[in-house]
């Protein structure tokens, strides 16, 4: 496009930020109510005696102080578009060589700032990245300052400092975070979007070209490595901070430096993987729009022409037919493809019939939109670690995601798009299996899911999602069911459920005997061993079993009898009900496998705190406090925390303990790694049922895959293809994800690196995509 006049670009940056910050303004007092009602729900939840303290106090605080903290960001915010703004966060990055004092906290107002900016950019990518370009085109600059008011990281850091500046405590502000997170990112997205219209409708860049505006330095690293990172403009140009080139000439180690490292503690990799992506996919949108029009950047539904039309369904019957594919074992819907020459035969028949489609096209757009999708489908059929009998099926949805794509060039853009989603997933999931691996039941599942697609060729995206929600389901217990990990399952879920009951029992058995007289040696064997009784016991036999109320009524008869017993008649209750009281302990023990050696340290340590009470050594407890204790015991489900148990701790002997599972062929890894950080924490959770990786245990590498996750989100199992179980609760995933001892098997999913290799044909041969 032609360039604007001089005297009009730095007036319209300046009312695209005004704008911006507007529309930022106005939601304060939505943003406040959010925080506030965010911390009144949080107040009724269960947690520690900790939590629920610094819950209380954060409410206290944000009712005293909830004005003035919106008035303080309303008024920085006003200040953000005065010349010279600078956030205290770009003031906190020292210059290249320097050294200088930090106040005390600014470290951690950094971190929490940074964390909310995270949160916000996966949001708000695209357009952050569309609009950051356009105000440095406007205003002939290679980058934004560290400062702007449109960069994530400072309005996030804005916020933070005027919490801070309001008296409100910084060990409120993650508990707030998480709802105010999705409501700022949804806002600024708004933002963004409003800055943006605004600017294309007054004339700025309408179509963006990157390659055009960002230009590498001379010095700037060039390769394989930069190709994986540097390559993705519009996924790494989104990072606030590091948005545009570097200028030549420049320092730039502490800056790359200070960005990595942020990087790498505020995103997951997962995260960071899916900013590769986005920029690939980035690419060739542009790309598309460069060498064919805007038709890429409609978000309306574009029906393909009538002869298009036509030709497709012909595809379509002929696939359904098997016809042009090849088959063995008979045709139709129970043949079976096995080997790699199937694999050929089927990806010439498909070349072939892409160029019957390119002739039947009326429009580039068309002819373009066959080009890529047949490209995609070729890499993805070359693709030797997908089974044939797999990748023929996989051909068969080229003509139905070819119809999605022409009607909705969103494909090209988003990754959550059901078809990639789809085709990721299953893709993801045979990619490990070895070749002596029955993969019936997966396959007769893609089987189904193609035919269904193939069914319903007009409704696109729909029938997408909806099969690739029945897929996932169909993992959730098709995995688990494979194998030796059916076994191990139910006990694995009965493993978490015990330890997670001991936790929630001690939490409340804390706070139950928080105000009551009680020794310390009894607590002691009621934290330490009777929780893990009851929680066994109620694994085991059930929450209203006879023998699990028995042993909650031993813990009050425990508790009644350590108190002291000034009274002739209690004196001889406890000499009458002591053996009974002695006997049913050691049941409980028993439970947990104690011999009888333990068992009888912990009844000598009981018996001595019992004499000491039969001669008044110790201090009463009430009739009130015993009899409302007792009653709390028999309905302690009734109180127990539903979440906030932290992690928890299991070994191999919790397997065998509950059910007397042989244990030999599961492994409970409970060792190894390194302490994860929170973003390891994060990847860990966002691990997909399916998916395959590398496990290096014990000087051991092994290929195994995510087959099943516990409910309560603690306990990982992986499974190999030998059939040998790997057990891990979710803080020694993380552990072993951070120390590089779990690996993913694929860095990049199986659609995005299809667009990459096609992308990499089309910028050799662009002329393909029309001819």
């Amino acid at each position: 496009m032609a360039s604007l006049p001089d005297q009009r670009v730095v007036p319209l940056a300046r009312q695209a930020r005004e704008r911006f910050v507007v529309h930022l303004g106005g939601f304060l007092p939505e943003l406040v109510k959010v925080c506030d009602s965010h911390l009144t729900a949080v107040m009724g939840k269960s947690g520690t005696n900790s939590e629920m303290a610094l819950r209380r106090d954060a409410w206290t605080h944000f009712q005293k102080h909830q004005d003035t903290w919106h008035n303080l960001c309303r008024k920085a915010l006003q200040r953000s578009l005065q010349p010279g703004f600078s956030s205290t966060n770009s003031a906190s990055l020292s210059a290249p060589g320097q050294l200088e004092l930090v106040a005390e906290g600014a470290i951690d107002d950094q971190i929490m700032a940074s964390r909310l900016a995270m949160s916000v950019l996966e949001r708000t990518s695209t357009e952050l990245n569309a609009l950051r370009l356009r105000v440095q085109y406007l205003e002939r600059r290679e980058e934004l300052p560290r400062g702007d008011v449109l960069l994530p990281d400072v309005m996030a850091r804005l916020l933070v400092d005027q919490w801070i500046a309001a008296g409100l405590p910084r060990e409120a502000w993650p508990v707030v975070q998480e709802a105010l997170a999705p409501a700022l990112a949804t806002r600024m997205l708004a933002a963004y979007r409003l800055a943006n219209e605004f600017l294309v409708n007054s004339g700025v860049m309408k179509d963006i070209d990157l390659q055009a505006l960002v230009k590498r330095t001379p010095g700037s690293r060039t390769g394989s490595a930069s190709d994986r990172v540097g390559e993705d403009r519009s996924g790494a140009a989104s990072m606030p901070g590091a948005a545009g080139p570097l200028r030549a000439g420049v320092p730039t180690l502490n800056m790359e430096v200070h960005h990595e490292t942020r990087m790498m503690t505020s995103a997951t990799p997962l995260a960071r993987a899916r900013m590769r992506a986005q920029g690939v996919l980035g690419r060739l949108k542009r790309m598309l729009m460069d060498r064919v029009g805007g038709d890429f950047e409609a978000t309306q539904l574009l029906p393909p022409s009538p002869g298009l039309q036509q030709a497709m369904q012909r595809s379509t019957a002929l696939d359904r037919a098997d016809s042009g594919l090849p088959v063995t074992g008979g045709s139709g819907p129970d043949a079976v493809y096995v080997s790699a020459a199937h694999v050929e035969r089927a990806a010439n028949a498909l070349r072939q019939r892409t160029t019957e489609l390119k002739r039947a096209a009326s429009t580039p757009t068309e002819r373009a939109t066959i080009e890529v999708v047949a490209l995609m489908f070729q890499s993805i059929l070359a693709e030797e670690r997908i089974p044939p009998s797999v990748r023929v099926w996989f051909a068969r949805l080229q003509i139905p995601v070819l119809r999605v794509a022409l009607a909705e060039p969103e494909f090209f853009s988003a990754l959550q798009h059901p078809a990639r989603s789809l085709i990721d997933r299953m893709g993801s999931c045979v990619m490990g299996f070895e070749s002596n691996v029955s993969t019936a039941a997966l396959e007769a599942e893609i089987k189904r899911v193609v035919q269904v697609i193939e069914q319903y060729p007009e409704t696109g995206r729909r029938v997408f999602q909806l099969v690739f929600d029945e897929f996932q389901k169909f993992l959730a217990t098709y995995l688990s069911k494979q194998g030796s990990a059916s076994r191990f399952v139910s006990v694995a879920q009965q493993v978490e459920q015990k330890e997670t009951l001991s936790v929630q029992y001690t939490i409340e058995l804390r706070k139950l005997l928080d105000d009551m007289p009680v020794r310390d040696e009894v607590r002691e064997f009621l934290f330490k061993v009777w929780v893990d009784v009851l929680a066994v016991a109620t694994v085991k036999y059930g929450v209203k079993n006879e023998e699990t109320s028995a042993l909650k009524q031993a813990a009050s008869d425990l508790l009644w009898s350590a108190s002291a017993k000034p009274d002739r008649l209690e004196r001889m209750r406890v000499i009458q009900q002591l053996p009974g009281l002695l006997q049913r302990l050691r049941q409980g023990m028993g439970l947990l496998g104690y011999p009888n050696a333990l068992q009888d340290q912990h009844i000598k340590v009981v018996g001595d705190t019992l004499a000491d009470a039969f001669m008044s050594r110790t201090e009463p407890i009430s009739k009130d406090d015993l009899d409302r204790l007792s009653k709390r015991l028999a309905h302690l489900e009734d109180f127990l925390p539903e979440s906030g148990v932290g992690d928890l701790e299991f070994d191999s002997d919790s397997i065998e303990m509950i059910i007397g599972v042989d244990a030999s062929n599961i492994e409970m890894i409970n060792q190894g790694g390194s302490q994860p950080n929170e973003a390891m924490r994060a990847w860990a959770v966002e691990l997909q049922i399916g998916a395959w990786f590398g496990l290096d245990h014990n000087g051991k590498f092994s290929s195994v895959q995510l087959a099943w996750r516990s409910d309560r989100g603690q306990l990982y199992m992986f499974v190999s293809n030998n059939g040998h179980c790997f057990l891990m609760q979710v803080a020694r995933v993380a552990s072993f994800l951070q120390a590089g001892l779990l690996v993913p098997s694929e860095e990049e999913a199986l659609t995005v690196r299809a667009t990459r290799e096609a992308l990499t044909q089309l910028e050799a041969n662009p002329e393909r995509l029309l001819g």
